[in-house]
């Protein structure tokens, strides 16, 4: 996190740095669709990232700066849009291409490792214990997430805590919101009423229900992103003041432990009559209805092959959060 002195607002023209916005809302809108990808980082490579903070601080106290008001909303409605059009084919190669999926999820999300490291050099005991905290935690969450998530049913409270945890991606660079939606059980149950969101809306006549169908999971996650954005922005600020080494050490923490929460060889299994899921029991009337996010998930032995094209993945996805941090660096140095 940059230091409060350090976060100036660019004297470029306000349409350069609209401009600049437009961009890097686009980057973020699919950095919060990709698990291992952090909206941060995104904004950080776009070169809006100084300006995307500031703004935040000013509007959360209710100054409303002209320059703020510009960043903030060309930034939050080019994400937005980025997520409507985008959620869908995310969510279908996610279901779909699994392994494939995760093994770049945890390139791009070990890619984070040396921006985090970089800013808590030197080594300590600070950084070690936090280090140690922020594993502990991925591998508890990742136990957690063995567990199927119940799409039939959403859990307001769980859908509210993933929109906080998820708006962390805006504000810390290096941490994937989309990866903690993973973990927590949300991502596909999100990405999906995103999706259907959008199909009612432009459905002829407007689809009312579905539309009013997904804000049942939109308003409570929503309401966790406007929450989190405001109130992790600023406790976050306060950690790094304050104590940043254990904070930082508790982010590396998080990344290392990606292996844990992404491990790619795993697939989906067609249920069997009798099985029990989302707390329903699986009949001959029943099996058809049973959508693709819904079934089982059976742990694989990988081939040779599998084992190379993940290993490929994984150093493609480190090598692409590397090449975007060396854009950043430059930018925003």
């Amino acid at each position: 996190m940059l230091p409060s002195n350090s976060i100036t607002q660019s004297p470029e023209p306000a349409v350069f740095l609209f401009a600049r916005a437009v961009f890097g809302g686009l980057l973020m809108g699919i950095a919060n669709l990709v698990p291992g990808l952090s909206g941060g980082t995104m904004l950080l490579s776009a070169g809006v990232y100084p300006e995307f903070i500031q703004s935040i601080a000013e509007i959360s106290i209710f100054r409303f700066q002209k320059r703020s008001v510009i960043v903030l909303t060309a930034v939050t409605i080019t994400a937005v849009i980025a997520i409507l059009f985008l959620a869908n084919p995310v969510k279908t190669l996610v279901l779909e291409k699994r392994f494939v999926m995760y093994s770049l999820f945890i390139g791009l999300t070990l890619g984070g490792v040396p921006t985090i490291w970089n800013l808590a050099k030197p080594f300590n005991w600070k950084l070690l214990l936090g280090a140690a905290g922020g594993f502990t935690t991925m591998l508890i969450l990742s136990l957690g997430q063995l567990v199927p998530a119940d799409n039939s049913n959403p859990n307001l409270s769980l859908l509210f805590l993933a929109g906080v945890v998820g708006s962390s991606a805006m504000i810390l660079p290096g941490v994937s919101g989309g990866y903690l939606l993973l973990l927590l059980g949300q991502y596909v149950m999100i990405l999906n009423a995103v999706s259907n969101f959008k199909e009612g809306l432009l459905m002829t006549p407007m689809n009312l229900d579905l539309v009013w169908e997904s804000m049942n999971i939109g308003i409570p996650v929503g309401l966790g992103v406007l929450i989190g954005i405001i109130g992790v922005s600023n406790l976050l600020r306060w950690l790094l003041n304050s104590h940043k080494n254990t904070t930082l050490g508790a982010l590396l923490g998080l990344l290392l432990g990606a292996f844990i929460g992404l491990w790619p060889f795993q697939r989906t299994v067609t249920p069997m009559l009798g099985e029990t899921i989302n707390g329903v029991k699986v009949t001959m009337s029943n099996i058809d209805l049973l959508k693709p996010e819904d079934w089982p998930l059976e742990v694989f032995s990988p081939s040779i092959e599998q084992i190379a094209l993940c290993a490929t993945l994984i150093v493609a996805g480190f090598l692409a959060t590397q090449a975007i941090g060396k854009i950043s660096t430059r930018k925003n140095t």
